[in-house]
């Protein structure tokens, strides 16, 4: 009988029901799988209150998180698969998983392991995934899939239904605006990993070194995302750092950087990132090579397509 790991940490309780999604198959196939929700030594809340939403921007971004509280596997116990089930915030992985993949016990168990990554976030994860193959990397474990979920909606509506989700609990449809996260059709379809993964733990393909979930439709890419994204990246090393010299996380005398920051976001959001977008478009053939080399980089190791998805 083969042993599955899967760490996860899910605030809202939708990372939770994919990960329930992607475990079923395994299960119903006897594949023994340990879920490990992970645990900060301070918890984090749901929802957030404002400026707490704010606070742990700059740690998120230096990869100075929180600790999490000791893991609950048995120290006898080998796995021959890790899945790593991760959101994003603010363009990085969130802090309890940054915890666990710098402490020595999540080094411990992820070494010489093959990792699966699945991510679930609004739409962009392909910073957020630079930071953790080199997270993985660092520990000795080595990332043979990755799965991106997100958000189906108009960038622009999750603009307003997300901030609206995280700072109040409510993802229900808003203003004739869709509900905000991954739907329910998307929750589902995930099982389809799982019996994937099953399937190639049962030939010992996890040992392979190759991915195991290629055409599937894995992952999808938008190229001006990505280029959106790493210009936010670089805008947010700065404002992190500048926050960061008002004090520790927690201290009151960081709010007024904390409102600074929340301002330039809105700013941002209003004015530069439409005026980004529309550049983008009219200028999309002059870049088309290198949409083309952003599309090669994040497609791997899992790929694009859906030739299995089609065969089934």
């Amino acid at each position: 009988m083969k042993n599955v790991l899967i760490v996860s940490y899910s605030q809202s309780g939708q990372l939770s029901n994919i990960v329930a999604s992607l475990a079923h198959p395994l299960e119903t196939e006897g594949v023994r799988v340990h879920h490990e929700v992970l645990r900060p030594e301070t918890p984090f809340p749901f929802p957030w209150p404002f400026f707490a939403f704010l606070d742990v921007f700059p740690e998120s971004v230096r990869l100075d998180p929180r600790p999490n509280k000791p893991l609950s596997i048995p120290d006898d116990t080998a796995f021959d698969l890790v899945i790593l089930a991760w959101t994003v915030w603010y363009l990085s992985p969130s802090q309890p998983v940054t915890a666990f993949l710098q402490s020595a016990e999540g080094k411990r168990r992820l070494a010489g392991k093959p990792v699966v990554s699945v991510v679930a976030c609004r739409n962009m994860w392909s910073s957020a995934f630079d930071t953790l193959k080199t997270l993985v990397r660092e520990t000795g474990g080595r990332l043979v899939d990755h799965v991106a979920l997100t958000d189906e909606s108009p960038a622009l509506a999750s603009f307003i239904t997300t901030p609206r989700w995280m700072l109040t609990g409510r993802r229900d449809r808003f203003l004739g605006l869709p509900p905000a996260g991954i739907n329910a059709r998307q929750t589902k379809s995930v099982a389809r990993f799982g019996s994937a993964l099953a399937e190639a733990l049962s030939l010992n393909e996890e040992k392979s070194g190759q991915p195991m979930l290629s055409g599937l439709h894995a992952v999808k890419i938008t190229p001006h995302l990505v280029m959106s994204e790493r210009t936010g990246r670089r805008a947010f090393q700065v404002w992190s750092g500048v926050v960061r010299l008002f004090g520790r996380a927690g201290q009151r005398r960081r709010i007024p950087a904390l409102a600074l920051f929340a301002l330039y976001l809105i700013v941002v959001i209003i004015t530069i990132v439409p005026l980004h977008i529309i550049l983008q478009r009219l200028t999309a053939p002059l870049l088309a090579r290198r949409a083309a080399a952003i599309i090669r980089h994040y497609e791997q190791p899992s790929g694009t397509d859906s030739a299995r998805i089609a065969h089934e």
